[in-house]
């Protein structure tokens, strides 16, 4: 079986995520700040608290500039006329097989910022849950949708003309 990998592209369409996650935690700690500004200053935080939450601030920033990386070196797909294999994963590896007869319907999504990087996502919807093949290029999305429709369609006629 042979796996495909990700476009480089896709890493900066992950980066520009995680910066906008990053903006996003920034104001919520600001807003809270704000919010609780005469707390803190009331109250005396034992050492270990402040160091802890510099701590935890730091592991997040190297957590959003790390997962692009290591999620692009790990992911992987694969689609045969049998089934599809996803494998992805940062910390948690997790492997996805869905057999091609249990395919529902196939969808090609893009948000904002896959659509500003010209990629989309392939979501396979199957009675037990979604498949997602990620970050491909929007051409590459739909050739992947044509194919899968394709083989399931396929499949459908099949099993209607008797399994032969």
């Amino acid at each position: 079986m042979e796996y495909k990998k990700l476009n480089p592209i896709s890493k900066r369409a992950m980066y520009l995520a995680n910066a906008l996650k990053f903006v996003l935690l920034l104001v919520m700690v600001a807003v809270a700040y704000m919010f609780v500004e005469d707390i803190l200053f009331s109250i005396s935080l034992p050492q270990p608290a402040i160091y802890i939450a510099v701590a935890a601030f730091a592991m997040i920033i190297f957590y959003l500039l790390a997962e692009p990386l290591v999620f692009y070196n790990r992911y992987r797909y694969s689609i045969t006329d049998d089934c599809i294999d996803v494998r992805r994963g940062v910390i948690i590896i997790r492997r996805t097989v869905v057999p091609i007869e249990r395919v529902h319907q196939v969808e090609v999504i893009r948000g904002p910022i896959l659509n500003a990087f010209k990629l989309a996502t392939v979501c396979v919807t199957t009675a037990g849950g979604v498949a997602a093949i990620q970050y491909q290029e929007l051409e590459e999305a739909e050739e992947i949708a044509v194919r899968l429709n394709t083989l399931i369609n396929h499949m459908v006629r099949v099993m209607k003309d008797g399994g032969e």
